[in-house]
């Protein structure tokens, strides 16, 4: 039941990093597609093996760079996304519109128009405005309700969503999924399944396991009460990753039969075999990738908490991760001299952002005491939440991303901004 994943987290020698900054400038994202690729069909071939019939889509909100998404998708995965953009993107690199599965909470008229249209596989429903929506539209696609289950996860509450004080979905238990299932049987609506998310960067995987049993739970009194049997159930994603030393995820194999052995056992004892379907995002991409800085000031100030505090200022900052401010994500940060030479004793140090703001990236990091201006750090586990929620907070640019082939080489998969389109979507009245 502990077994943890082995530590494939990607990271790049001294030399590679170096290189990879004279080539291409930094702050950089760096994409290894071999750790890619292989997380991708170890957490196939893991679910797979707990199910006789299952299906894998890859959380696009995680990292929806062309390649990444063509990368998986060769993989064999489908592809969730949560908007048109998302959509769109899955479109341009390669993936049939039958391969993708639309979410949202709030989704537009113009959004759902825009799906139907290109031929999405499903529709995760999730209100009743958008069932009454859809009945309008016509030439649905199949559907999937979302439901929240009313389980709290042991995750930050920032990415959390699957408890009943949430704005996804409909609430199984005060009667809201029942009332969504009849509401689209009786509009002649073509629902295939159901399907819960209960939150993300899950290293204990109870709170998904208990999803998944309210939703057998569901399927089976949905059939026993009303003859609609549920042809898939969706648990959604939150397989955590190793940001830490100190994290210890579960391996995809054991983590897949954990969450299948619960409701697995509930469905066949009820005479059901749905295709049961996962949405991994962070796990498949996360560890894939990594940040690369370049140190520029660094500075030694008083505290009042530890005497005195060593800043370590780089090229970047909340712009390019807003994860540390948004809700106190950690990092494992590593350096790179600038040029080969032996380094000092480790101490703790703090990695900040050149924003005008605190911007503290990284706070209590070991980085050698003298490190120096020009020296580099990469942040590892960096390939999810980062390019995808990148702004140009301070007009910045946001970076270019690389991808590390199969063979050594680097390819660039996303250009760094340029000044003028960083300022294209201006307009100045011509009277001001």
């Amino acid at each position: 039941m502990s077994a943890t994943a082995a530590d494939t987290r990607f990271a790049l020698t001294d030399e590679q990093a170096r290189d990879l900054a004279t080539q291409f400038g930094t702050p950089l994202y760096v994409i290894d597609e071999t750790i890619l690729r292989d997380k991708a069909r170890t957490y196939k071939e893991a679910f797979a093996a707990a199910w006789p019939r299952t299906s894998l889509s890859y959380a696009s909100k995680a990292n929806s760079t062309l390649a990444v998404l063509r990368a998986v998708h060769q993989e064999g995965l489908h592809i969730d996304v949560a908007s048109e953009g998302e959509l769109r993107a899955a479109l341009k690199a390669g993936v049939p519109a039958n391969q993708t599965d639309l979410h949202g909470n709030n989704k537009q008229r113009a959004e759902l128009e825009f799906a139907i249209q290109q031929g999405v596989r499903h529709i995760v429903v999730d209100n009743f405005a958008e069932i009454e929506l859809l009945a309008v539209l016509g030439n649905t696609p199949s559907l999937m309700l979302r439901l929240a289950p009313g389980v709290d996860p042991k995750t930050h509450a920032k990415i959390s969503t699957g408890q009943a004080d949430t704005k996804f979905g409909f609430n199984i238990t005060d009667g809201s999924a029942e009332k969504a299932l009849l509401r689209c049987l009786e509009l002649g609506l073509p629902v295939k399944g159901i399907h819960c998310h209960v939150g993300s960067q899950l290293l204990d995987p109870e709170a998904q396991i208990s999803g998944g049993e309210f939703l057998a739970e569901f399927a089976i009194a949905m059939r026993d009460k009303h003859g609609w049997e549920a042809e898939e159930i969706n648990v959604g994603g939150g397989l955590g990753i190793r940001y830490l030393d100190s994290d210890h995820p579960q391996d995809p194999h054991t983590y897949c039969r954990n969450l299948v052995a619960p409701l697995g056992a509930k469905l066949k004892e009820a005479g059901m075999e749905p295709t049961l379907a996962q949405e991994p995002g962070r796990s498949i991409i996360g560890e894939a990738g990594v940040t690369l800085y370049r140190v520029g000031v660094v500075k030694t100030v008083p505290s009042p908490t530890k005497g005195h505090r060593t800043y370590v200022a780089v090229d970047g900052g909340l712009s390019d991760n807003p994860r540390p401010v948004m809700y106190g994500a950690k990092y494992t940060v590593l350096h790179i001299p600038g040029t080969p030479r032996p380094v000092g004793e480790l101490t703790p140090m703090t990695v900040s952002g050149k924003h005008c703001e605190t911007d503290m990236l990284f706070e209590d990091v070991m980085l050698p005491a003298d490190i120096q201006p020009g020296d580099y750090v990469q942040v590892l586990c960096t390939g999810a939440y980062n390019a995808t929620m990148a702004s140009n907070y301070n007009r910045y640019q946001r970076p270019a991303a690389a991808l590390i082939r199969k063979d050594g080489s680097a390819s660039v998969v996303q250009r760094p901004e340029t000044w003028d389109e960083l300022l294209a979507r201006d307009i100045v009245p011509t009277d001001l």
